[in-house]
């Protein structure tokens, strides 16, 4: 009996020390299971626009939230491995750059770094834009991937695989939306495709009796009418003007053909000997269309010209304003050019 209570008692301190350790063992676990929770509650150190950040090809989701520990912006980097783990998205997150906004969760986080949706840049083609012009549009452009520098049109329309053609008017204004890195030739490419499906889609619904034998004539002629039409109203007026003056073989008489046609010569300034200074472009001492587009054409132009406004009027002036005066006689024109072009009554 004495050896037994003995033993009981030598007994008595290791049942202590292993009940403290589990109570401490039970207190670490309810306390990093708070802590986690208190981790999925807190949003990350974003300020109010948030941010966006960008997941390399390849990143896991560990060494992204070491990435994010280190910058500030996440507490507790291993519990974002965690939850990964967890939710079993840690082997979903997605190459590209994310938008994550001001007070998002990490799990949050989580959810926009698997779904796939990844920033969008605008890239917006004005109407009235020459090839140059959009080109040089595209190389300022930070989030593009350039890889057009130093090829010329030629080369570019044999990459867009619409060999010997001129690359004048074929991209369609409008805003797109790409991801960062896209390369510019996929930006042209999207923009000819979209002007191609308007330009067929708006040819086969065109008026019947148009002067005009082929969708690229039709092109041509839009981009006359948006670089003469400075109000969207006039764009069907101004067509009809240039479609009867085709029908009737007069000269088109345009100036923006003109000072296409001067290319770098042009100064600001459209003189009379330009006008007489015969190029391809100069409708004054040319004949029917010129032989290729000038300009960017709007959806707007291109539907004027399939579907040009009724009327007599063969000419028309600015007022100045961006409106025109339209004038069915020479002798009606002539009287506009005095008093809006000359100041003359």
């Amino acid at each position: 009996m004495a050896v037994n209570a003995g033993k009981s008692v030598l007994h008595r301190p290791l049942v202590l020390m292993l009940l403290t350790l589990a109570i401490a063992v039970a207190g670490a676990i309810g306390w990093l299971y708070l802590d986690y929770q208190r981790f999925l509650r807190t949003p990350l150190a974003l300020d109010s626009e948030g941010r966006n950040l960008e997941v390399r090809p390849g990143q896991s989701l560990s060494g992204l939230a070491w990435q994010l520990h280190e910058e500030g912006l996440l507490a507790h980097p291993r519990y974002l491995a965690l939850l990964g783990r967890i939710s079993g998205e840690a082997g979903r997150i997605q190459a590209g750059e994310f938008h994550i906004p001001a007070g998002a969760t990490p799990g949050q986080l989580l959810q926009i770094l698997t779904s796939g949706r990844v920033v969008q840049y605008p890239v917006t083609l004005i109407a009235g834009w020459t090839i140059q012009q959009l080109r040089a549009h595209l190389a300022e452009q930070p989030f593009l991937d350039h890889t057009l520098d130093g090829v010329d049109d030629a080369e570019l329309m044999q990459r867009l695989e619409r060999p010997g053609q001129h690359p004048e008017g074929w991209f369609l204004p409008d805003t797109y939306h790409f991801p960062r890195g896209t390369r510019d030739i996929v930006v042209l490419r999207r923009a000819l495709q979209a002007m191609e499906r308007h330009l067929e889609q708006n040819w086969e619904r065109r008026r019947p009796d148009l002067p005009l034998d082929s969708p690229y004539e039709a092109l041509i002629l839009a981009s006359i009418v948006e670089k003469e039409t400075g109000i969207p109203e006039e764009r069907a007026r101004i067509a009809g003007v240039f479609v009867r003056r085709l029908e009737r073989g007069m000269r088109l008489q345009t100036d923006p053909t003109v000072i296409y046609g001067m290319g770098d010569a042009f100064d600001g300034n459209i003189r009379r000997r330009d006008l007489r200074t015969d190029t391809p472009y100069n409708t004054y001492t040319r004949g029917g269309l010129p032989p290729t587009p000038i300009a960017l054409p709007s959806a707007e132009a291109v539907t004027a010209v399939m579907h040009p406004a009724a009327g007599e009027a063969l000419y028309f002036v600015s007022r100045g304003d961006g409106s025109h005066v339209f004038s069915a006689t020479l002798q009606e024109h002539n009287r506009a050019v005095r008093r809006y072009q000359l100041n003359r009554p």
